[in-house]
């Protein structure tokens, strides 16, 4: 037999009072090696201590520039304050926020995938760590951003791929040409 062991995640408090029972994690897509849209899912009673959005978990849109809150939504609803701790959504901003995009252009380079959705969570102790890559994310990240990502992608597609720019390049990239300044 064979047995697969996972080290256990100790996740950051930073979240406290952002998430209901569940795990917090935030949703990169990454476009061709290029972060262009990021969200952090947040559980609630309605989703069962979930991060499901279409269970009521709650969606915060997050800035690619500095992982600031943008926007949230549950039920595909604007919302300001989480449902069940009251907590002002707008305050979060993601902690190590270049190491969280460096992660997430990182399982372009492994994985070798178009488009996908990276989930990442923070660990006390560790700091970004993946938990899993989805090969076909879903577009509800757009409801959470107030922002459709086609114009993303196709500036992404419009970028001249004949020299090779690295991982540290295209996050930079992406966190000037995506970011919202307040």
């Amino acid at each position: 037999d064979v047995a697969i062991i996972e080290d256990l995640i100790h996740f950051d408090d930073c979240f406290s009072g952002f998430s209901y029972e569940g795990v917090p994690d935030t949703r990169v897509i990454v476009f061709r090696g290029f972060p262009v849209m990021a969200m952090m899912r947040l559980s609630t009673a309605d989703s069962n201590g979930k991060a499901n959005l279409h269970q009521g978990a709650v969606g915060v849109g997050l800035d690619i520039g500095d992982g600031h809150a943008l926007r949230a939504v549950q039920f595909d609803k604007p919302i300001l304050l989480h449902p069940d701790t009251g907590l002002n959504m707008m305050t979060l901003k993601v902690p190590h926020w270049e190491e969280v995009l460096t992660l997430a252009v990182s399982c372009y380079e492994m994985s070798g995938l178009g488009y996908l959705g990276t989930d990442i969570v923070l660990d006390r102790f560790k700091g970004p760590m993946l938990l899993e890559l989805n090969a076909r994310p879903g577009l509800t990240i757009q409801i959470a951003n107030g922002k459709g990502l086609l114009p993303r992608l196709r500036q992404i597609e419009s970028l001249s791929h004949k020299r090779r720019m690295s991982v540290a390049d295209r996050v930079a990239y992406a966190r000037e040409h995506f970011t919202d300044h307040r």
